[in-house]
């Protein structure tokens, strides 16, 4: 057994398939099948079942394919270590990204990367909170750019910056007239909503302190839940309700459409988010300079601590 034998397992269970896999190692399909299949005879088990497609791995496989990606998480802290002694800022960091962020913040970390750390690759990745938490403590990932705070055991959060919720009100509804939108008084079943996978909405339930029903036929006024939040903004516009959004995204809106902004009545609302990696991450001096990147990359006014206060929980 080594160390090629099991990042070619991973590879195969990340694309449930040898050719995407043998590409991603960069090395011929029969050479990843032969090393994986070797592994196989010398465990005298099968890790994976060919004759599913995709491929998948079997029982005993699944539970190799855990300890191998904790094993190669290990491997590489070895090489880690040395570059945080050096001080370098160089190398990759895999940085994943929920949906409501990476719109506004990854062109202007791209060009932060590419104007102040030339050396270092930063490969961003877009995902949910639900599957960056894996991806990090599987070590697919090296950090994870989310909303908190999360309070999750194997993880650590370190906050840099801190966004406003808004009030997005229809033209057409009749709360356009408010100066300040009452949270305490507002139907649910008239705000539209992104997707329950989205760690924004359950904020938006809180902030609207009650929930959704369960069932779609108790709440047949809701009619689409979108991934998107400027899916949810067109939605609105011609459609009434309200919809509640960030403040980076806010500031991102056109002249117009920024008329239909509304604060909340006697309360502020915000979103706590932080750089998070693994409570084992050994690269310190990179990762503060990725902290300071994100900084550089929202306003100062949103780095204030004591908005801290006003976080509303996932």
């Amino acid at each position: 057994m080594n160390i090629q034998q099991l990042e070619y397992v991973v590879a195969v269970d990340n694309f449930r398939h040898f050719a995407k896999a043998a590409e991603a190692c960069s090395i011929t399909q029969p050479t990843l099948s032969m090393m994986i299949q070797k592994l196989e005879e010398e465990l005298d088990v099968k890790i994976f079942d060919r004759s599913k497609h995709p491929v998948e791995p079997t029982a005993i496989g699944t539970q190799i394919i855990d300890q191998a990606r904790i094993s190669l998480k290990h491997f590489k802290q070895i090489r880690d270590l040395v570059e945080n002694e050096q001080q370098t800022v160089k190398g990759c960091f895999k940085l994943g990204i929920i949906p409501t962020i990476a719109p506004y913040l990854v062109p202007l970390l791209l060009e932060k990367q590419n104007a102040d750390y030339p050396d270092l690759e930063l490969i961003l990745k877009e995902n949910t909170t639900a599957q960056l938490i894996d991806n990090l403590q599987k070590g697919v990932l090296d950090g994870g750019l989310l909303a908190g705070p999360l309070n999750h055991p194997d993880l650590l959060e370190f906050p840099v910056y801190y966004e406003q919720f808004y009030a997005y009100v229809s033209p057409l509804d009749a709360l356009y007239q408010e100066k300040a939108i009452d949270m305490q008084t507002i139907d649910i079943n008239n705000v539209w909503l992104l997707e329950n996978e989205h760690c924004l909405r359950g904020q938006i339930e809180r902030l609207c302190q009650m929930k959704r029903k369960a069932a779609v036929g108790e709440n047949p006024s809701v009619k689409y839940e979108s991934g998107s939040i400027d899916t949810l903004i067109h939605i609105v516009d011609y459609n009434r309700g309200i919809t509640i959004i960030p403040e980076m995204h806010a500031m991102g809106l056109d002249e117009e459409k920024q008329e239909n902004l509304r604060p909340f009545k006697n309360m502020t609302a915000v979103r706590e988010v932080s750089v998070v990696v693994s409570k084992d991450f050994v690269r310190k001096t990179l990762l503060q300079h990725v902290i300071a990147m994100v900084k550089k990359s929202v306003p100062k006014s949103m780095q204030n601590p004591e908005l801290k206060q006003f976080v509303v929980d996932l």
